[in-house]
């Protein structure tokens, strides 16, 4: 199978999740992914970019996060990495979920819904950078 890659930069700004929306739109286009597997992918960027934007950075200055998007032998790896305040997201806990949706908070969720619907996530801090791979094995096509 042949490999596609796509890598992308934004700054630090919400402006900017149209942006990455159009990126997905172009790797997915390029490599026949699936519109479910573009729509997951698209839910867990837009979710951990915003979380980055909104609460990654102690200043007001322009800051870069950077996207690589591998696809090789049915598995898709995604690689967000950013200068932000060290933060794992996979050491939140999951949220309590009630049974009753109309008892769901607003906000806390995001985490969560990535952990669903990606396969694994790795976070790792080297060099002063947040670095998270997600990959995903399942419904790709």
């Amino acid at each position: 199978m042949k490999s596609h890659q796509y890598s992308f930069e934004l700054k630090n700004d919400l402006s900017e999740l149209e942006t990455l929306s159009q990126h997905l739109n172009t790797f997915g286009q390029s490599s026949g992914l699936s519109e479910a597997c573009l729509t997951d992918i698209n839910v867990c960027l837009d979710e951990l970019f915003t979380n980055i934007v909104c609460y990654g950075f102690k200043d007001d200055q322009e800051h870069i996060t950077r996207f690589a998007l591998n696809l090789e032998n049915n598995r898709l790896t995604l690689v967000i990495e950013d200068e932000g305040i060290p933060f794992n997201p996979l050491e939140k806990e999951d949220p309590e979920i009630p049974d009753d949706l109309i008892d769901v908070r607003i906000g806390g969720l995001g985490i969560h819904i990535v952990r669903k619907l990606m396969d694994e996530l790795h976070y790792e801090r080297k060099n002063g950078k947040n670095k998270l791979t997600l990959t995903k094995m399942s419904n790709l096509f």
